[in-house]
């Protein structure tokens, strides 16, 4: 068994937690079937690992798309609030070594990477935002553009007034209530 594959147990246990999460919001994903997303599943030992890193941080991860052209199946992180486990982040690695005091622990997009996920762009956060309403009293980090981010910017976004506001800090800050969510092609 290599380090980015589950014991039969959690794989099963994971299995079980993802079907009752799909049964549960099929308002997320119409028209889909479980079956043929577990086949998937059953097939990808790597991408149910990234999964139960999302599950393992809080990000409730719930199938919110097919793509016809790729056969892919879209996860997104669906937890009603940006994921416990993946909060206080500086955005990236050069973000975290600017830093001279108070260092986090880890940045969004090497957490990310660990874990084999992508970080949402505004567009797929706003796409979650259509789905369901998520980040009522926190924030999440979206992949930010190469201009802002460049000139030492990052973005993040949340839910406010039953609107979803795109913001800007510096790509160094970190807050509790600010984490990132992601998502997963199987």
């Amino acid at each position: 068994m290599s380090n980015k594959e589950l014991s039969p147990e959690y794989r099963d246990e994971l299995l079980s937690t993802l079907k009752e999460r799909f049964e549960k919001n099929k308002n997320r994903h119409e028209g889909l079937e479980w079956q043929k997303v577990q086949e998937k599943l059953e097939a990808s030992a790597d991408k149910l690992w990234s999964l139960h890193q999302m599950e393992e941080t809080g990000g409730e991860p719930d199938v919110v798309g097919y793509d016809q052209e790729s056969g892919e199946y879209i996860f997104y992180d669906c937890s009603a609030e940006s994921p416990t486990g993946r909060r206080s982040l500086c955005y990236d690695r050069e973000a975290l070594e600017a830093r001279k005091k108070n260092k986090p622990e880890n940045s969004v997009m090497d957490m990310a990477a660990a874990m084999g996920i992508e970080l949402l762009t505004e567009a797929q956060y706003r796409g979650l935002q259509g789905i369901g309403e998520y980040d009522k009293k926190t924030s999440s980090w979206v992949k930010t553009p190469d201009k802002i981010r460049k000139l030492g910017g990052a973005i993040f976004c949340d839910r406010r007034y039953d609107t979803v506001f795109v913001y800007h800090n510096g790509a160094d800050s970190y807050y509790a209530a600010r984490g990132f969510r992601g998502s997963l092609r199987v």
